[in-house]
């Protein structure tokens, strides 16, 4: 074993043990996954030293990757499936699109720049994985390409003022969302369910949570779109 490699072993169980798991990030599918999942991988050469510190990461055009110990958070409380079919919106690195994959059936991510679109392409690739498929739009716009489809999971990689209406229409019954909602400095992370109805075969409902309070980047275009509210 090199001593870069044991050094950059050490670095990533630390973070699982200082950061993550005081996080009550307790699933050990999750925690095993962020072991074997290479973080560096997906963040810029210039800051691959800092992958596994409780920060954000720049990435180009402004944009930032999720603290580790949000990510691991957020995947936790999506109770992933083998079966599951996933959107994200904000593609970013492609981390978080390579995290869900490993779980789920399919991930579709969208990322509005390009050069991030093909960032994340690489980066998955690279891994080895073929059941995320990244494309380059504005992922918070009703677009044809995934608007008119449902999904058991949705994720937004940013933060929106509110939850904009089509995406929750596109959840499946018992599908989960996460995502960072408010203006800054007041923003919260939460799940959002959508429960059948006992007794119907039709009607359902949407079941918001709350599970921790942070601020982060707003995802571009976020203030456009019209929202549902609870």
């Amino acid at each position: 074993m090199s001593p870069d490699f044991a050094n950059v072993e050490n670095a990533r169980s630390k973070m699982i043990e200082q950061q993550i798991r005081p996080w009550n990030v307790l699933d050990p599918n999750v925690l095993n996954l962020l072991s074997e999942l290479p973080r560096e991988h997906f963040v810029p050469r210039s800051h691959r030293h800092l992958a596994f510190v409780d920060m954000e990461l720049p990435l180009p055009h402004g944009q930032v990757m999720l603290a580790p110990k949000v990510e691991a958070r957020l995947l936790q409380e999506l109770s992933l499936l083998p079966s599951d079919r996933v959107l994200e919106i904000g593609a970013g690195s492609g981390y978080m699109a390579a995290l869900m994959a490993r779980q789920a059936a399919e991930v579709l991510t969208v990322e509005k720049y390009e050069s991030l679109a093909i960032m994340a392409r690489e980066s998955l690739s690279a891994e080895g994985i073929s059941n995320a498929e990244v494309l380059q739009a504005n992922g918070l716009a009703e677009d044809s390409r995934w608007s008119r489809s449902m999904f058991d999971v949705i994720a937004l990689s940013g933060a929106v003022e509110k939850i904009p209406e089509h995406l929750l229409r596109q959840l499946n019954p018992g599908g989960r969302m996460v995502a960072i909602v408010g203006t800054a400095p007041v923003m919260q992370a939460v799940l959002v369910e959508r429960i059948k109805s006992a007794g119907s075969s039709t009607a359902d409902s949407l079941r918001q949570s709350v599970l921790f309070e942070t601020v982060t980047k707003p995802l571009e275009d976020a203030q456009k779109i019209s929202h549902f509210k609870f």
